[in-house]
């Protein structure tokens, strides 16, 4: 399975700041010690053509040098500097080669991405470009020049913050289906009307979470068909997250997984997932939720060549 990574680009961030920027180097020591079946591969960088699908000129260019306002930069939480610029278009490219990796092997990722509260003219919550939204935009103008059905990609939101800036970014468009299962109480406190949001109230469990997601995939199966999903696996429902507010075991997260993906395979939608937030009180439970998502991920993979194989 391949999955890419921009982990070389590396945020300067000051003393203090909340953001695990080192989960991502972690993250790719333990997929490169312990999966040898997962085939890493570094992200190319978005361009402005890519990124104006979705984002507005002037806000790539503002991120591009610099001169953007400093209120957006707070709405992002990150300074800017020539690697926050470069690392974000590096962040879109892997969700980019993930999809693409998708269509030909059924499933792929990115060790970072699900960066979901991007709009198009500003970031936010750690967020810079919206990843899935311009991969989203970026297959359907690929698939437009081959075949004249319009590609349908679902965006399955299982990071613990709702994706307000996906969902303005996509509402009222029938070929793209939002999909959030997310904290009510939680950050955005203002949050933007997707196709199906499930609001979970804080303190939210395993048995009452995965019967939700049950009836969310349901409904999805039921009101959309997609030729693509992207699959935001957020760790921050994790039960010892500093911005989850919900109770979700480890053991339900990869449950969690599995039958996500497993519906997925089941139904032969390719999957490209981003690993999305992810603030553990210890650094190496976020990467050890993270590494048994993308653990599940290699055996849908498996699967997915095993039944290829059998087809021919």
């Amino acid at each position: 399975m391949q999955v890419f990574y921009a982990t070389q680009f590396v945020l300067p961030l000051p003393p203090g700041h909340r953001f695990p920027m080192g989960k991502y180097q972690l993250l790719r020591d333990r997929l490169a010690a312990e999966l040898p079946g997962i085939r890493l591969a570094q992200a190319e960088p978005a361009t402005d053509g890519e990124l104006a699908l979705v984002h507005t000129p002037a806000y790539i260019q503002a991120i591009s040098d610099g001169s953007v306002d400093p209120k957006v930069l707070r709405e992002i939480g990150f300074p800017w500097s020539p690697a926050m610029a470069e690392r974000a278009r590096r962040s879109v490219g892997a969700t980019v080669a993930a999809c693409r990796a998708a269509f030909h092997e059924g499933v792929a990722g990115n060790i970072a991405g699900g960066t979901h509260h991007a709009y198009p003219d500003r970031g936010g919550g750690f967020c810079v470009f919206n990843d899935a939204a311009v991969a989203t935009r970026l297959m359907q103008a690929e698939h437009a020049r081959r075949q004249p059905r319009p590609l349908h990609v679902a965006i399955v939101d299982l990071d613990v913050h709702q994706g307000n800036g996906t969902a303005r970014i996509f509402r009222d468009d029938p070929t793209v289906f939002t999909l959030s299962l997310h904290g009510q109480k939680n950050f955005p406190f203002r949050k933007e009307a997707g196709d199906l949001d499930v609001d979970l109230p804080d303190g939210t469990g395993d048995d009452a979470y995965l019967q939700a997601l049950e009836r969310a995939l349901e409904e999805l199966a039921q009101r959309f068909d997609p030729d693509l999903v992207v699959y935001l696996a957020g760790a921050d429902p994790h039960e010892r997250d500093r911005l989850g507010r919900l109770k979700l075991s480890a053991d339900a997260l990869l449950r969690r997984d599995e039958r996500v993906l497993r519906a997925l395979g089941d139904r032969r939608i390719p999957v490209a997932l981003s690993m999305a937030g992810g603030y553990g009180e210890d650094l190496a439970v976020t990467v050890e939720v993270q590494r048994r998502t993308l653990a599940a991920a290699e055996q849908a993979w498996t699967r997915w060549q095993a039944s290829s194989a059998g087809d021919t």
